[in-house]
This record gives structure tokens, sequence and C-alpha cells, in this order.
């Protein structure tokens, strides 16, 4: 199995500091057997077995002293244990299992890291064991995918949990966030690939992003279309937006518009509801004098995004704010940070 990304300074630390921690754990049996354990003699008659038990047997003595420690919540002793029972057996077939426990130890304590060592050494060192019908290894990088905050070394393990598991994940879900992570180190080329595969795999929402599949596929669409509506500057797009106005020329304004993930919605609105979503046929709006439109842009306007406020519009509605925004697309440089008219919506801002 390929090695895992623990840089050799890190692993260093991590290292020190482990066995610093184990330094600390007794292997008499007075460290485990003291005063103030409240199930002292269960513990101590589990442990008189120990020795004649079969290995299912041992297995359950092991998880139930553990349990008494975890029950006090004395976590330093629960580790000891573990750590002077797997070394007292190191060809043990259930030390995969002990280790899975460390890690969820620590992990209770909030040492986030020397968790994430035991489970990167379960991952390399160890073989897959099944408890109670659960892979150890599935577990293992479940949880690493959890607690790794580098983003590179969260790729790693979710490839693996994609290759190794996947009649156990929604393959989109682990899809999707796996483009999240290329996308937040630069890697878009690979970051649209699993977008792409997520589209096809999509079968539910993605828990933490409620609007993940009108995300990627505007993603996908911003890398194959042709980005003719697009401008170098607001001021450029605004001059011409103004013209097809006073001239009512609805042919270029649905040429201006966008064409990925133009929205028209009220303000109460979301702009990824599905219903915002539209193919807009202004003629349809322009059948009277001609549209109005302030002369400058809304207070609220910024170096990201703008509004313009128009009026004189047919049907029920008459205001339109003309919504404007920088491209947030760092795939393609020449399109990043250019101009693009992006919705309107509906009514007078709300105060």
């Amino acid at each position: 199995m390929n090695s895992r990304p623990f840089g050799p300074l890190l692993a260093l630390a991590l290292l020190t500091l482990l066995t610093g921690s184990l330094l600390a754990c007794g292997q008499q049996s007075d460290y485990y057997l003291h005063d103030g354990l409240e199930n002292k003699d269960t513990v101590a008659e589990l442990l008189a077995l120990y020795d004649d038990a079969s290995d299912a047997e041992r297995f359950a003595i092991i998880r139930e002293v553990a349990d008494v420690y975890l029950a006090d919540q004395d976590y330093d002793r629960a580790i000891c244990f573990l750590t002077d029972m797997i070394e007292r057996d190191d060809d043990f077939v259930y030390n995969t299992y002990f280790m899975l426990q460390i890690a969820w130890i620590y992990s209770q304590k909030e040492d986030f890291p020397i968790a994430s060592l035991y489970l990167d050494r379960i991952l390399k060192n160890h073989a897959d064991l099944q408890v109670n019908g659960q892979s150890i290894h599935y577990s293992s990088l479940r949880q690493l995918i959890q607690l790794v905050t580098q983003p590179a070394r969260r790729i790693e393990y979710r490839q693996e949990l994609i290759e190794r598991f996947p009649e156990l994940i929604n393959l989109g879900t682990e899809q999707f966030l796996l483009g999240k992570d290329y996308e937040s180190i630069g890697e878009w080329d690979a970051a649209m690939d699993c977008y792409r595969q997520f589209s096809f795999n999509f079968s539910e929402d993605v828990p933490g992003y409620p609007v993940a599949i009108q995300y990627a596929r505007n993603l996908i669409a911003l890398s194959t279309t042709r980005k003719d509506w697009t401008y170098e500057t607001l001021e450029e797009l605004l001059d011409i937006i103004r013209q097809a106005l006073a001239t009512r020329n609805t042919y270029l304004l649905g040429q201006l518009r966008s064409k990925v993930g133009f929205f028209a919605m009220d303000w109460h609105q979301d702009k990824n509801d599905g219903n915002s979503q539209v193919l807009f046929d202004f003629a349809a709006f322009i059948d009277g004098d001609r549209v109005y439109y302030e002369s400058t842009l809304d207070p609220a306007s910024s170096a990201q995004e703008a509004f313009l406020r128009t009026w004189g519009w047919t049907e029920r509605i008459a205001v339109w704010y003309l919504y404007f925004r920088k491209i947030d697309f760092p795939a393609d440089p020449e399109f990043h940070g250019r101009w693009e008219w992006a919705g309107i919506y509906f009514g007078e801002k709300l105060q």
C-alpha cells in the first residue's frame, strides 16, 4: 500500500509525542486495578481469564476491560491498556481493531494528529479486518477524511475510499467532495473530471451542499461554453446594456445575459432555486414605452457585484434590478474576473 503523506518532520514530532505518552503506561496489574476503579473486581476477574482464553474470548476480554475505563472517561488508562495488550501479542488478529479504538479515544481527547497517525498506520501496516460486519479500513478512511485538514491528504484518503469501497458509499457525493478538494488546491482539470462524474452519478443531495448539482453543472458549462457574453470591465457591459434598453433591442438583451446560471426571481427567492433558472424572452416585457434606468448603480454595489435599477417593464412588476457580477472561475484565467449580467431581481429592493 502506498505510503501516506505525513512529512518527515511532522511524523517525527508525532512519534515523539506518542512515545512520550506511552512511556507513562504501566504494565503492572496495580496500574489497571487502582483503588479508585469502581469495577475493580470485574476487571481483575477478566484479566485472570486472559491467558487461557481463545482468540475470540481474548478479544471480548480486552474490549470489556477497555470499556470499563472508557465508562469512567479514564482515557489515558484505556490507551495504555490497549497499547500494552497490542505489544503483549503483536500478531493478535484483532490488534487492528484495538488500534482503531485507540484512534477514537485520541479523537475524544481532541488529540487529532495522534488519532490520524494511528488511522494512517492501520491503512499502511495492517491488513483489513471485519468486526461486526464493518471493515476497519473503511472506518479508518471515513475518520481520516473528517480529521485531516490538508486537502491534499484528504484527496488521497477519499480516492482510496472510492476505489476500495464503492458499494458502501454514495459515489456521487464522494466525487463532488473530491472535486471540491481538488478545486481548493487549484487542480482544476482533476476537479472538473470529478464534477462530470458527480453529474453522471448524482442521485441525492450532498450533505452541506444543497445546490451541489447546479454548482457542478454550471462549472461544467463554463468550461465548455463559448464565453462571448462577458466583458473586461463593468462599464463596458453597462454601456451596451443601456444602449439595448434605450433602443428596446430585445435580441441584444438576450445576447448579453449570462448563458450559464442566469436567474430571474423576486428578492425572497433563492437564486439557486430551480424555478429561478430561466430561458428569458425579453420581448414579452418591452411592449409599451421605453424602459428607463438609473444613471448610477445602487449603493449596495461593490467591486465584485453591482445592481442597476430599471423601470417601465410591462406585466405586473414594472421595476427590475439587473444584477452584474465578476465571474469566479480560476480554471480559465482569461475568463476569471470578467463581468457578466448574471440575473434579474423583480420589484423594489427589500429594506
